[in-house]
């Protein structure tokens, strides 16, 4: 089984590599690894690994923390491996038919950012309404989101009193980002977590401004 496990670890060479030794000693076969933000000597990194049938993943956060000044921030099931050139191909997607393109769009959406479901919305002054969704989105109605009409792209508070009752009771992490205008936007829900990094929310905010003038009004 494959799991997508977020690792804080100290910036300096031969860290991941340790780390890498460290899950390869269980028996963790690592996919792939993506840099999710670097800064003032730490590192975030998402890694999907293969872990063997019948251990448990509670043996990736005691291997990976072994390592001085490793911390993890989550462990997750995690289907498939992550592709950095993903988001070229789902804006060639979205142009070669721009009119199914805010369904196509909302569909990739979570492959690219990891997370579990998207949503768009729009706003007409008082009603939010929900234009597409992703195949695994809830079918739960939003009440009145405070947050729209949404100027720029957010991490929102996934205890907030409009949060559906059944995504605070999966801790789902939520951001979201305007989609053209402010009054149509993105939202992805990440159940179980883990949070949304500053730098992830700036990688949503760029791919839909790029996205989202191939869209139709």
């Amino acid at each position: 089984m494959s799991f997508l496990i977020r690792v804080q670890l100290p910036d300096r060479p031969g860290t991941l590599g340790a780390v890498a030794s460290a899950l390869g000693e269980i028996g963790a076969d690592i996919l792939s690894v993506d840099v999710v933000e670097r800064g003032a000597g730490l590192a975030i990194d998402d890694l999907v690994v293969e872990l063997p049938s019948g251990r448990l993943p509670d043996v990736l956060i005691t291997a990976a923390e072994s390592i001085e000044g490793v911390e993890v921030d989550a462990v997750r099931p995690y289907a498939g491996v992550l592709d950095t050139h993903r988001e070229l191909e789902l804006v060639e997607e979205v142009a070669e038919d721009p009119r199914n393109g805010l369904a196509v769009f909302t569909e990739g959406v979570p492959k690219i950012i990891r997370a579990g479901w998207a949503v768009v919305v729009s706003w007409d002054g008082s009603t939010a309404r929900r234009l597409t969704s992703s195949s695994a989105a809830p079918e739960t109605k939003l009440q009145t989101p405070p947050w729209l009409p949404l100027a720029r792209a957010t991490v929102l508070d996934g205890e907030d009193d409009w949060v559906p009752e059944t995504w605070q009771e999966l801790g789902t992490e939520l951001a979201a980002t305007p989609l053209g205008k402010p009054d149509r936007v993105l939202l992805v829900g990440r159940p179980g977590g883990p949070m949304f990094r500053a730098a992830e929310v700036a990688r949503l905010a760029h791919l839909a401004g790029i996205v989202s003038v191939v869209l139709p009004d």
